[in-house]
């Protein structure tokens, strides 16, 4: 081990600013055991360059077959998902079928409901009409009934009326010739 300072300018230093020579090297030999013990705490982190290359020939080593796991894994798995996608592809192409499938029925099911529907409404439509023609036709026949009654009921009203009037000129033409 090599010291980075010179022990004995120390000794000289420390003598002149009033230490003794024994108490000038009991401070040197004590800084000395401290550096020591220092670069014992120092050099056990470190390593030297030889371990370094072979720690790092051993991590490029270990990537090395990590690498090639990876590739390994990473074609299987992509051929695996490859296969899954396809898979996946042909039942969603399948499940696509059987909606429009699905569809076109639902559609023509509506289609025919629709048109058995109008035909319903129209057949309805055409009874409402024929019952409401003839309900017409009774009404009109009604009307025209009770219209001809009216005249006639006239007709006697104007009869006894006019009935009425001539006996009552009668009278009055009776009492009068009396009474001239």
């Amino acid at each position: 081990r090599r010291l980075f300072f010179d022990t004995h300018a120390l000794v000289c230093l420390l003598e002149e600013n009033g230490f003794t020579t024994q108490q000038s090297e009991i401070i040197v030999s004590a800084l000395v055991k401290i550096m020591d013990t220092n670069l014992d705490m120092i050099y056990k982190d470190m390593v030297t360059k030889v371990q370094q290359e072979i720690a790092l020939q051993q991590v490029m080593s270990h990537i090395g077959g990590v690498k090639k796991d990876m590739i390994i894994l990473e074609k299987s798995e992509f051929s695996a998902l490859r296969s899954e996608n396809e898979k996946i592809k042909l039942e969603l192409q399948q499940i696509k079928k059987q909606v429009m499938d699905e569809i076109t029925k639902v559609r023509a099911d509506n289609k025919l409901n629709l048109n058995l529907e109008k035909s319903r409404v129209k057949e309805l439509h055409a009874q409402q009409d024929r019952a409401l023609t003839q309900t017409d036709r009774k009404i009109d026949t009604e009307v025209a009934d009770l219209k001809t009654m009216l005249e006639s009921h006239k007709l006697d009203n104007i009869k006894y009326l006019a009935g009425s009037v001539f006996t009552c000129l009668t009278v009055a033409l009776g009492f009068y010739r009396l009474w001239i």
